[in-house]
């Protein structure tokens, strides 16, 4: 049997990055590790789960939650680390 660690471990994102797409979609943590992995395979998967992390950290700051807030940035800030294809475009 396939555990939610393995499944996790598959699809490519750490545990606190796979939970913040849950909280995102509001989806059980095994189906965020599907999506993620999904997501990841797609040309602009990586700034689709950004954004979501994204809307997690303005969500939890809405609700003054600053304690969420900083996990939030913090698994963003690994992200983008692991995944620099998701950065934001700089103008000049």
């Amino acid at each position: 049997m396939i555990s939610l660690c393995d499944c996790i471990a598959m699809c490519g994102l750490h545990e606190d990055e796979v939970l913040a797409i849950a909280e995102h979609e509001h989806l059980p943590e095994i189906a965020a590790a599907a999506l993620a992995q999904y997501l990841l395979q797609q040309d602009q998967g990586a700034e689709v789960i950004r954004g979501m992390i994204v809307d997690d950290v303005r969500h939890a700051q809405g609700r003054g939650d600053r304690e969420h807030v900083q996990s939030l940035l913090h698994v963003l800030h690994h992200f983008l680390k692991q995944h620099p294809e998701a950065r934001p475009q700089r103008s000049n």
